[in-house]
């Protein structure tokens, strides 16, 4: 019953409260026995306890002292009755604050309980969230000891290494990437890393591959672990090496292709010089003239070797996109050198058809040109503004620097006054016309100003495209 009683709301417990008291004295006023009833106040005080708070329990109590010794038959005198009244205070005002304090710290012990019941539930959410995250992602993820043993592994991780389902955990990292050696004797002397490295990794069967591993280490009661996550890069190795190769064989051809035509000038004149000395008499049995009419023939059938016909790789490119990673690429050097890079693009631009590196690299030859020529200017500027034209896509280079002196011999091979072999612009302008753009100078008032022409992707045909056109003779 008492228990019904507490766990009813706090205004039922108050009007309960008010009727015991009532009733008690009542039948403390009309019941005329030895033994006075006053105790029986405990039980309201018990339930005021509940509800009230400190200041009002100490009054309740004072008003049931009051009511037991109006209704008490015993004779009230100042040396008895004041310590009755002190101790019938104390009693009553005492259990109200004992069940007050029992009652806050069951609430409180409550609230803790559910606090900690949520803190749980919700550690046991993001745990499984981020058991889920790792197990599902690509990446390969583990963790190991300050030994190199494996403790926790996911499913890409097994297949990265090539190892059977739930094989890793137990076995040496150590195995697979030899480079995390050194590591151990570090952390474990309490030295903490957060970093990223590169380094060859073997799986199981013995096949190597190239690695990027993000780590961190850090301590626990039991000792040092280590935290990795690997993705193999194998692919980018290989496609950056093809593109590499693809540059430099398209360059050499275009090299070459240079050099021939320059032997061809050459032999042309030489056969001039030979076909005017075979009209005399006096060299027309000699054996070395004739020697050198088949050297002229020779380097004619040289110089004439088809080392322009290719397949291109011209396919649509997003400018937005390549911009943005020329920023990340250059924008770093150019603020050491005191260059501000202001890029201008049009917010509807189409895709353009070339050859993303080699299109990179056009534009790496004409900032590296441009900020050669602002080294020694008082304003360092370079402006890059894509636009669209008469449905070709213009991209504008322009610079505060020097200028240039000579206009009509920017895009000749091996210029005698170029800082290195004068190829640059020569390449540069080839590489555009192998996917249908072009590479001009447009002159300006001050500084120099270089424009790329890019042709619209056109998404309904994709052509076969012939690389490097043969532009020698324009």
């Amino acid at each position: 019953m008492l228990s019904a009683l507490f766990q009813d709301n706090s205004r039922s417990v108050l009007w309960r409260s008010a009727l015991l008291v009532v009733l008690i004295a009542v039948a403390d006023w009309r019941i005329d026995a030895e033994i006075p009833l006053g105790f029986l106040y405990l039980l309201p005080m018990l339930l005021l306890g509940r509800v009230l708070s400190r200041w009002q329990i100490g009054a309740a109590a004072a008003v049931c002292t009051v009511l037991t010794e109006a209704f008490n038959s015993l004779r009230w005198t100042p040396a008895v009755g004041l310590p009755r009244d002190i101790l019938t205070f104390a009693a009553f005002s005492g259990i109200g604050l004992f069940v007050y304090g029992v009652v806050r710290n069951r609430r409180a012990s409550s609230e803790n309980l559910l606090r900690i019941e949520r803190e749980i539930a919700a550690r046991e959410d993001a745990e499984e969230q981020l058991k889920v995250l790792i197990e599902s992602s690509p990446a390969a993820i583990f963790t190991t000891d300050a030994h190199g043993v494996v403790l926790l592994a996911n499913e890409a991780a097994h297949k990265l290494f090539g190892a059977q389902p739930a094989s890793l955990p137990g076995t040496s990292i150590h195995r697979y990437f030899p480079s995390l050696l050194n590591l151990p004797s570090a952390h474990r002397e309490g030295r903490t890393f957060r970093t990223v490295m590169q380094c060859r990794g073997t799986r199981q069967n013995g096949e190597v591959f190239l690695a990027d591993i993000w780590f961190s280490t850090y301590r626990t009661s039991v000792g040092a672990r280590l935290a990795a996550m690997v993705v193999d890069n194998s692919e980018t190795l290989r496609t950056h090496e093809e593109s590499s190769l693809h540059q430099l064989l398209t360059g050499s051809r275009i090299l070459v292709s240079a050099v021939s035509h320059e032997i061809r000038n050459v032999c042309a004149a030489i056969a001039v010089v030979h076909q005017n000395l075979s009209r005399g008499s006096s060299l027309e049995n000699s054996k070395d003239f004739e020697a050198f009419g088949t050297l002229i023939q020779s380097l004619e059938k040289i110089a004439a070797m088809d080392l322009q016909r290719s397949s291109n790789r011209a396919t649509s490119v997003d400018l937005h996109s390549l911009l943005d990673e020329l920023r990340i690429v250059v924008e770093p050097a150019l603020e050491e050198n005191g260059i501000t890079l202001n890029i201008s693009v049009d917010t509807v631009l189409p895709e353009v058809l070339a050859d993303r590196p080699s299109l990179m690299q056009v534009f790496l030859n004409l900032i590296k040109n441009s900020e050669r020529a602002m080294l020694r200017s008082a304003t360092k500027n370079l402006h890059i503004v894509v636009r669209t034209s008469n449905g070709r896509v213009l991209v504008q280079f322009v610079d505060s620097g020097s200028g240039v002196q000579h206009p009509a011999e920017l895009f000749k091979p091996f210029q005698q006054r170029a800082e290195s072999t004068g190829l640059g612009l020569y390449l540069s302008r080839a590489f555009m016309r192998s996917f249908q753009g072009d590479l001009h100078f447009e002159p300006t008032s001050s500084g120099a100003c270089f424009v790329v022409e890019l042709s619209a992707w056109q998404r309904e045909e994709a052509p076969e495209y012939e690389s490097v056109r043969s532009n020698f003779d324009r």
